[in-house]
């Protein structure tokens, strides 16, 4: 597959766009926490794919971490403050919730949608590298030398950024059980959030668009 990337294959790259657009659309949304974003982002990860084809070693495993940084990087172009991301965050959060729960909406989609704010609040809560390895290596489950690729840094600087992530989302987690006990009446908004929000940052939508 690399060989035939390098040299531009067509067919090359619309296998590559087929094994990989959904896992690309997940992690921009991750980054950007905007649905039409993470589809502009997918786009011009394939794009800037083909015109960076060149540079693909031809030696080496799959090529999910190559796209995957260059899905970082353009969304990282589209937020660069976090307040900007937290505005999105939150109102993508909110959106989620405000479905009705209608008797015949399926008990598991209700539960995907808790699951999608909650990670997104926790996302939030992180700055934006911390936000970016978080995505990267729980959310598309890389092993810190993918990441470390995906990113180019060292994979010290992937193990160190995960770590402060976990422990920001561990205190966050902490926290909830005590917002929750004093909103039992809603019921639903401590379930939203309990438990390691690092379990639930992952894969978020089911297909492409």
């Amino acid at each position: 597959m690399r060989t035939r990337v390098r040299a531009g294959e067509s067919s090359a790259f619309a296998e590559l766009f087929d094994a990989y657009a959904r896992a690309v659309y997940n992690h921009a949304f991750r980054l950007t926490a905007d649905w039409s974003t993470a589809e502009d982002v997918m786009a011009a990860t394939f794009m800037e794919a083909w015109r960076l084809r060149d540079r693909v070693d031809p030696e080496g495993g799959s090529l999910r971490p190559w796209l995957l940084g260059i899905a970082t990087n353009t969304a990282r172009n589209q937020y660069r403050s976090n307040r900007r991301y937290r505005t999105a965050a939150g109102a993508a959060a909110a959106a989620e919730l405000s479905v009705p729960d209608h008797a015949d909406e399926v008990a598991d989609r209700i539960d995907d949608r808790r699951r999608l704010a909650a990670a997104l609040t926790a996302l939030a809560t992180l700055r934006r590298p911390e936000r970016e390895v978080v995505a990267l290596c729980l959310g598309e489950g890389l092993d810190y030398e993918a990441a470390a690729e995906a990113l180019g840094i060292p994979v010290g600087t992937v193990a160190s950024r995960l770590s402060r992530a976990r422990r920001k989302l561990r205190a966050l987690a902490a926290e909830e059980p005590e917002k929750a006990g004093g909103n039992r009446e809603g019921g639903r908004t401590g379930r939203q959030v309990r438990g390691d929000h690092t379990h639930v940052v992952r894969p978020a939508q089911g297909g492409n668009r």
